[in-house]
């Protein structure tokens, strides 16, 4: 298969955003030095990206102010404007493997099926979570499609839509006791899975990482297969060598003191917990964090750490042995169930999308 360059799949991710209404018109763009940071590429790369967009005529780049969305940029088929009926999507967060996949998927099934879609991101926050649900109750959509804010107790707007039968789906964030329909991954096998491997290598002494958040259905899930691997062996998972305190990867907490803690937070248990062997991290952000302060002490060493997620931008060698969803799966998934709860239609209430096992090393092409 034919290796899409960098520049290419950075300026497909931006159109996707662009298209989909992220990025609406006269919109501020993140700026080249931003997009280094974000997609972990040259300044060379992400110039190249932006130079490409610009020359189609999609955005206006004005020197010394940054880089704009057009006025009149053209729309994708299925973007939120237009008389079709509308399907909201809210985001925790934005990434590229969200762009890429999981909203190309709906988007594509919306087109499919006469829909148009509309996209808020609570950005991690439940005032913006309840925010953005009463807005697209407003705009009139006929369901919504949610990645659930972590938070100690539901928000109480979604309890009111399964109330009044409104029609909703969850992505990735289960909420258990309520009678909502759920897509995402099989968590419990997944980590049982992923930690059965570095069980194999020897290790056991392993320190499970996860950040600072309220008991999720996804990290409980995942801590879960975690134990399960242990067991599987006749092992107890040691919980006193675990981090559990971690926050820059939540969509609320993002931006360079957050990473300083979560570094400093890292550095401190290496030194009080010389006796770990090895890591599985809930994300693949949390994974990198590991390896700088694992290689900053001289302690780092290959396949001593596995992860859910890779980067946003995943060519060629994998760094860590990780758990690859399918966000693909997961976004036609989640629109397809969503329409037969529109439509009064039997429907499960739960679907459970492949996932695959990458290895460290092992080439992948998205």
């Amino acid at each position: 298969m034919k290796q899409v360059p960098l520049y290419e799949q950075i300026h497909d991710t931006i159109l996707t955003q662009i298209d989909t209404g992220v990025y609406p018109p006269g919109e501020k763009l993140p700026s080249e030095k931003e997009l280094e940071g974000i997609y972990h590429v040259s300044r060379i790369t992400a110039k190249k990206a932006m130079n490409l967009l610009a020359e189609s005529g999609r955005i206006v780049r004005m020197p010394g102010k940054g880089s704009f969305v057009a006025a009149h940029t053209a729309a994708l088929p299925g973007a939120s404007a237009g008389p079709s009926p509308r399907i909201g999507r809210i985001l925790a967060g934005f990434s590229p493997s969200v762009a890429n996949h999981n909203l190309h998927s709906i988007q594509s099934v919306c087109e499919e099926e006469g829909y148009s879609l509309v996209l808020r991101c609570s950005g991690g926050s439940l005032e913006r979570e309840t925010k953005a649900i009463e807005d697209l109750v407003a705009l009139g959509v006929r369901g919504l499609i949610i990645m659930c804010v972590h938070n100690e107790n539901y928000n109480e707007r979604i309890l009111q839509l399964v109330i009044d039968k409104f029609p909703v789906v969850t992505i990735d964030r289960q909420l258990k006791g309520l009678s909502v329909p759920f897509v995402g991954t099989d968590n419990v096998s997944a980590a049982r899975e992923l930690t059965r491997g570095l069980l194999e290598q020897g290790f056991r002494r392993i320190a499970f990482v996860r950040p600072e958040a309220h008991e999720t259905i996804t990290l409980l899930d995942r801590q879960t297969g975690f134990q399960l691997a242990f067991n599987d062996y006749g092992l107890i998972a040691d919980e006193s060598l675990w981090i559990t305190n971690l926050r820059s990867t939540q969509p609320e907490s993002t931006g360079e003191e957050y990473g300083k803690q979560d570094i400093a937070i890292v550095e401190e248990y290496l030194r009080s917990h010389p006796e770990t062997e090895a890591f599985m991290a809930s994300e693949y952000n949390l994974a990198r964090i590991l390896k700088y302060c694992l290689e900053k002490a001289g302690r780092y060493r290959e396949d001593m750490i596995a992860c859910f997620d890779g980067p946003e931008v995943f060519l060629g060698e994998a760094e860590f042995t990780h758990v690859a969803q399918g966000e693909r799966e997961i976004g036609r998934a989640s629109m397809e169930l969503l329409l037969k709860t529109i439509r009064g239609q039997d429907r499960p209430m739960a679907v459970l999308a492949p996932y695959r096992i990458i290895r460290r090393n092992e080439r992948n092409w998205g």
